[in-house]
């Protein structure tokens, strides 16, 4: 079959299962098979796509139009500049989460202990460290599956000297005291979760989405002994629900921060709280 045939068939059978952007997954379905890119469609619609790899895109639309995720399908996912391994025992990265990197890169960071509580697949930990110097990290994550994740990735990336992961239900096991303390813990509402489309509620793990009842379950814990882990100056990033701005503030100046700030995403939405610990 020629590529752009087979394209047109996938864009129509995803279209038909109701997937979102169907155009768009099916191209980089496609690309992916044929380990070609963007402009293969456009410059090359000739190419010829050969029965092993129409057998192998047939089984991912498949997948695909049982709406399961597109970046489980394919095994990666893009964050920050950087490729990482996806797998159903993590979240998927998403660029929301990428402001919460963001606002720790806004000030200087190099030669920082780094504690990322909730790491799943280690992107926000193995960023951090990607993008400065002379820092260390430690991942915690209460998910074994998850943790080999993170590990993964951090032997692709070259980090394995700099990151350690260890299975733990936040403070568990975790000593000392850290400059930099980031989390993006489960904050959706035990009773929202049903709601949610299908890619999420069916295929994301339930241990990184549900927060409780009120969603603010982990903030509780996760704040009752972060100041047993800070110094003067130590920086906390929050990431946080479009609702959760108000509340979680007001946690993080109950445990001793100080500058505490709301920032929003680029939908307009509040997506991280940060602030200082006075000591």
């Amino acid at each position: 079959m020629r590529y752009q045939e087979a394209y047109k068939a996938g864009r129509e059978r995803l279209m038909q299962a109701g997937a979102p952007e169907a155009d768009l997954e099916a191209r980089l379905l496609l690309e992916f098979v044929c380990d070609t890119d963007r402009t293969t469609l456009f410059a090359h619609p000739e190419k010829e796509v050969f029965p092993e790899q129409m057998e192998q895109y047939d089984v991912f639309l498949a997948k695909r139009s049982r709406r399961e995720p597109l970046s489980y399908i394919t095994g990666r996912q893009s964050f920050m500049g950087l490729v990482f391994s996806v797998n159903e025992n993590v979240l998927i990265p998403r660029q929301d989460t990428e402001i919460l990197v963001e606002e720790v890169m806004k000030e200087p960071f190099d030669g920082s202990r780094i504690l990322d509580l909730c790491t799943g697949s280690g992107c926000i930990l193995l960023s951090l460290l990607h993008y400065s110097n002379h820092c260390t990290g430690i991942g915690s994550d209460l998910s074994p599956g998850a943790l080999s994740v993170a590990k993964e990735n951090a032997k692709r990336l070259g980090m394995e000297e700099q990151a350690q992961f260890i299975e733990s239900d936040l403070w568990e096991g975790i000593e000392g005291v850290f400059d930099i303390i980031v989390s993006n813990p489960p904050y959706i509402q035990t009773g929202v979760i049903e709601t949610l489309m299908p890619e999420v509620r069916e295929f994301e793990p339930r241990l990184a989405l549900d927060g409780g009842e009120d969603g603010l379950m982990v903030y509780q814990r996760l704040l009752h002994k972060v100041g047993t882990h800070s110094k003067g100056g130590t920086r906390l990033y929050l990431e946080i629900g479009y609702d959760q701005g108000e509340a979680v503030s007001r946690m993080v100046r109950e445990a001793g921060f100080t500058d505490v700030q709301v920032v929003k995403d680029y939908a307009g939405c509040d997506r991280v709280v940060s602030g200082v610990y006075r000591g």
